[in-house]
């Protein structure tokens, strides 16, 4: 599992660049007996067949990351965000763009220590470039980029950029390489554009129609000093959602998961989260409805060049989807 968190955190795919997470999923599940397809959005569709209930497992590819929107005079680049970027967690951070360019990105008020509100309106990015027209030749605008790798390694605990949603990617890719047992009609989506508005849930789930939704993704935790109050914790087992600021979880979904986690054997936590939204949220929404509940990943520092995961998290995840995926959901109402 380390190496592959460790093989997707280091692919640079912003929303709308997923591509290269995309070919690196399917090039690990080469020779399985799945169909594998790419729809309009980029959405990597990735089915199981069998002649039981839909379930529709999400994981989103993207991460957020920055675009070039304007090249100055000097060289110097400045960017539109994508995705939920908080300014204080960039400045001075290296990034490296979808060509393989790297740069760092600096800031222009020398008074911003001393500010508790910055904004990336004053930010931009050094490539190294003495003018515009040495820039240039580097990159364009609308060049995608984000964080630069770096993977650290700290036993159970592991640390790199864009563990949301790798980390769920990782989860799904591990699942789609088992032996899946039961009749389920599984897929396994990786969905596009999620960090931008949920985009790619939103048109795979139509095409799915499912009769049973699952968002595996990341959450926030309340364990770190001083944080805000949430009962979840690095290392105490996935999470089932309750409820988010996209979704309250229709209750049958919840107690079915909750049963699930037991059968697996498996500890989790129930996760209440009052900022940001999955996958979850669209997909219970499409056509007529679709029961929907989502499987989180404990993460600290979101949205940060140091994200940090726990192993044991990440295989009870495994095992606890698994034991869903295995079910006989028909039998259970859905």
């Amino acid at each position: 599992m380390k190496k592959t968190i460790k093989a997707l955190t280091d692919i640079i795919g912003p929303s709308s660049g997923e591509k290269p997470v995309a070919d690196y999923i399917k090039t690990q599940l080469k020779g399985k007996k799945l169909e594998i397809k790419t729809d309009i959005l980029g959405n990597l569709i990735v089915r199981r067949p069998g002649k039981g209930k839909k379930i529709m497992l999400a994981a989103h590819m993207d991460e957020i990351g920055f675009m070039i929107k304007h090249i100055d005079k000097n060289g110097f680049l400045r960017f539109s965000v994508v995705g939920g970027i908080y300014p204080h967690n960039i400045v001075n951070t290296r990034v490296k763009f979808m060509s393989g360019i790297e740069g760092v990105i600096g800031i222009e008020d020398k008074e911003y220590k001393y500010k508790e509100v910055l904004s990336t309106a004053k930010m931009f990015i050094d490539i190294g470039a003495k003018n515009k027209k040495e820039a240039i030749k580097m990159v364009k605008i609308g060049d995608l980029a984000s964080v630069k790798p770096s993977f650290s390694d700290m036993g159970n605990r592991l640390s790199a950029k864009a563990m949301d949603n790798r980390a769920g990617c990782a989860v799904l890719l591990e699942l789609a390489k088992q032996t899946i047992k039961g009749n389920n009609d599984i897929y396994f989506v990786f969905t596009v554009q999620e960090e931008v508005g949920l985009r790619g849930a939103k048109t795979s789930a139509f095409a799915i129609n499912p009769d049973l939704g699952i968002a595996v993704d990341v959450t926030s935790t309340g364990d770190t000093p001083e944080t805000g109050i949430m009962d979840v914790s690095l290392g105490n087992g996935p999470t089932i959602k309750i409820k988010d600021r996209g979704i309250i979880v229709n209750k049958k979904v919840v107690v079915f998961m909750e049963q699930m986690a037991k059968k697996a054997k498996v500890s989790y936590q129930p996760e209440i989260l009052e900022w940001g939204s999955t996958d979850a949220a669209t997909i219970h929404m499409t056509k007529a409805g679709v029961l929907t509940g989502a499987i989180s990943i404990p993460t600290r520092y979101i949205h940060s060049c140091s994200e940090v995961i726990d192993l044991n998290d990440m295989n009870n995840a495994v095992k606890f989807i698994k034991t869903i995926i295995e079910e006989n959901i028909a039998k259970r109402g859905f």
